[in-house]
Order: C-alpha cells, then sequence, then structure tokens
C-alpha cells in the first residue's frame, strides 16, 4: 500500500479510482472452495447456497462461476432471490427456495421452474393446487424438523403428510432435508441426533433421499453427505468448524481508506460521548467506515485495522460512516489522505473482525455495504 491507491486498485479501472472503500471479492477461491468441498461429498453432489444475495457477495455474479465449475443446485431463502436469479443461469440449474412459497406465489413459481422446499401441510397443499391447475407434476423438496424448531414439517404432521403422499400423485419429491443447528461443533450431539432422526424419517418416507449437510455437516464426515450437501459460509472462505484451523481459502478482502489524520495532547475526548480519551499524546486517523458498512458499534474500543501488518486499535465509538483509530504505533507521516488500511485481509481474518465484534463471519459478510468499490478477482 502507498498513500494513494494501491496498483491493485488502479488497475480495477477508472471506476475504482477515489472510492473510499474497496471489496475484493476473489472469485478463483471461491471457485476452488467449490470444487473442494464438492470432492469432499462425492457420490453425492455439492449445491451452493446463494441467498442473501450470496451472503452480500452478489448472487448473479457467484451463481455464474460456480455453475462453470459444475454446480448445477443453487438454494436461496424466498422466492424474489429465485425470480431475479432465474434468468442469470441456464435451464439445467436448479434453483431451490428453503422458506417455500408464500399463498399467491405458486403458479409464478412453477411457470419458472422454481422448486420450494415445503415446510408444512398448508406449502404441500397450495404446491398441490397449483399442480391440479396446471395438470402436471411438480417438483419439491420436503423439509422435516429434527429438532431445531425452526422450518420444516414437525412431527405431528407427518402421519397426515404421508397419507397424503399416497393419495396425491401432484407432487414429485426430489428429496428429503433437515437442516443441522450445530453442525460447526464437531462434539455436540446433537449433530447424531438429528442425522438418526432424518433417517428415521426417509423409512417412514418410502425411503426418499436425504440431503442434511450444511458447510458444517460437510466436515462431520461421510455419514452425513446425502444426496446433496447444501454449503454456505465455507464457500466464501468462512470457517466451517468452531475452534479448528480454517481449510477454506479467504473469498474476500477489504480496505479503506484514510480521511483525515491528526495528533491530539492527553486528555482527548474521541468520538461520541467521549467514552475514550486519550492517556498521553496520540496520533490518530479517522478511516471512511462504518455501522452503515457493515462494521457494527459494537467493535467500539475492541476491535482494530492494520496497515502494513501493524495493529491499529479502534479508539472511540464506531460511528455511521466512520472509524477513528489510534495509530500511534506507526511512522510519523505513515498515513495520510487516501491511504488503505486493512480491515478484512491477511492480518485480520473474517472469524478475527467477527470475534472482535461479539457476533459470527455470516453477520460480518452478509453486512458489508454497497459503497464500497467491488472488485471481482
Amino acid at each position: 500500500m502507498n498513500n494513494l491507491l494501491s496498483a491493485k486498485h488502479t488497475s480495477a479501472g477508472v471506476a475504482g479510482l477515489g472510492a473510499t472503500g474497496y471489496l475484493t471479492i476473489d472469485i478463483a477461491s471461491l471457485s476452488r472452495n467449490y470444487e473442494k468441498l464438492a470432492a469432499m461429498v462425492m457420490p453425492g453432489r455439492a449445491a451452493a447456497v446463494v441467498k442473501a444475495d450470496a451472503y452480500g457477495l452478489g448472487a448473479e455474479r457467484v451463481s455464474r462461476a460456480l455453475y462453470a465449475r459444475g454446480c448445477r443446485h443453487f438454494f436461496v431463502a424466498q422466492f424474489v432471490e429465485a425470480q431475479e436469479l432465474r434468468l442469470a443461469l441456464a435451464p439445467d440449474a436448479q434453483l431451490f427456495v428453503l422458506n417455500g412459497l408464500q399463498p399467491g406465489a405458486e403458479m409464478a413459481s412453477a411457470e419458472l421452474g422454481i422448486i420450494p422446499v415445503l415446510n408444512s401441510l398448508e406449502q404441500y397443499r397450495r404446491w398441490c393446487v397449483a399442480a391440479r391447475s396446471l395438470k402436471r407434476t411438480l417438483p419439491a423438496v420436503l423439509q422435516f424438523d429434527t429438532g431445531m424448531s425452526r422450518l420444516g414439517f414437525p412431527p405431528e404432521e407427518r402421519p397426515t403428510l404421508a397419507k397424503a403422499l399416497e393419495e396425491n400423485g401432484t407432487v414429485e419429491v426430489l428429496f428429503i432435508m433437515s437442516h443441522l443447528a450445530s453442525a460447526d461443533e464437531l462434539d455436540a450431539t446433537q449433530n447424531a441426533e438429528q442425522l438418526a432422526e432424518i433417517r428415521r424419517i426417509a423409512d417412514e418416507f418410502a425411503g426418499f433421499d436425504i440431503s442434511i449437510a450444511n458447510s458444517g455437516g460437510v466436515f462431520l464426515g461421510n455419514a452425513y453427505h446425502g444426496v446433496l450437501a447444501r454449503p454456505g459460509i465455507a464457500l466464501y472462505g468462512g470457517a466451517p468448524t468452531a475452534g479448528a484451523p480454517n481449510p477454506m481459502e479467504p473469498v474476500v478482502s477489504l480496505e479503506v481508506a484514510v480521511v483525515q489524520t491528526r495528533t491530539v495532547p492527553a486528555g482527548t475526548k474521541v468520538g461520541y460521548s467521549g467514552v475514550h480519551v486519550t492517556d498521553g499524546e496520540a496520533r490518530l486517523a479517522t478511516i471512511a467506515a462504518g455501522y452503515a458498512d457493515g462494521l457494527p458499534r459494537s467493535l467500539s474500543g475492541r476491535g482494530a485495522v492494520y496497515y502494513d501488518g501493524i495493529r491499529l486499535p479502534i479508539v472511540g465509538r464506531v460511528s455511521m460512516d466512520s472509524i477513528t483509530v489510534d495509530v500511534s504505533a506507526l511512522p510519523e507521516g505513515a498515513l495520510s489522505l487516501g491511504s488503505l488500511v486493512e480491515v478484512i485481509g491477511p492480518h485480520q481474518s473474517l472469524e478475527d473482525i467477527a470475534r472482535d465484534a461479539g457476533t459470527i463471519s455470516y453477520e460480518i459478510l452478509t453486512s458489508l455495504g454497497h459503497r464500497y468499490f467491488r472488485h471481482y478477482r
């Protein structure tokens, strides 16, 4: 880095010049992450969870890249996401809606070839009505609650569903699925309990294939892989297992520009409410990002940025559009207007910043704002 723009940002083109933040998204690393996960779950297949705009990184760009690497199954949370993505992908790409369909979306979903994950008897019945109206069979996935109490058919609905499946031939069940609640914890007993439950359900429902592995589930072993794994955070470089080395390649890096620098004497109040008071002369820098850009207010007085590998602690409260950091550890004059500091990168991972913010990598990733210049590498 230098005091203006680094070479890689200059090479991003005129559109990137003068930006106050640069979010670099490494599509090659993301693709290799997918290939790694796909190899681990063979002979099953690996899908890609691209909900929330591919965890904030651009669902269309990410999905097309993964399609080019052989991915044919894509999961979103809401119908509108699938609707927007449908035209971006070839017809043989299957799009699944994890939350199922809200009333009124059934015919549009059928016409677009979007596959709902059915979570309740009401969703199932409405999908049957759409199939009868169209006079054809419609595909779906059945999700069962195996202990998370979030989405899926609860145990008490299973007998009614089994009877409905016997009597109605209008829905083609592609597979059944559930979601692991503790997959990032290798020693959690809930994992084995949920696996046993989905297997019991598969026996109840004519031996349907199962899908239960999320990112963490891929690393729980072959027993969890099923016919289709559904990795999300691991694709984007997040750690799939808590407390273990991260086997995935980092996909995002973030650098933010300095707006102003100053030297202040001892006893100077910094930021809103003056919660930080300098205990000696300090050199400060204000950088051009804040909680509106996905850097949580909870980083106040806890987080840091880096410059040339040197940690620069956040002082005072994180503001909507700016953060103040103590740069006293740097040589005087090292930073000036336009200098770029590392927020996410080789010295501070996604997990590091999430830990300092008291949250998880998912929240950091999906919150990164659109004021950054996005450079796809």
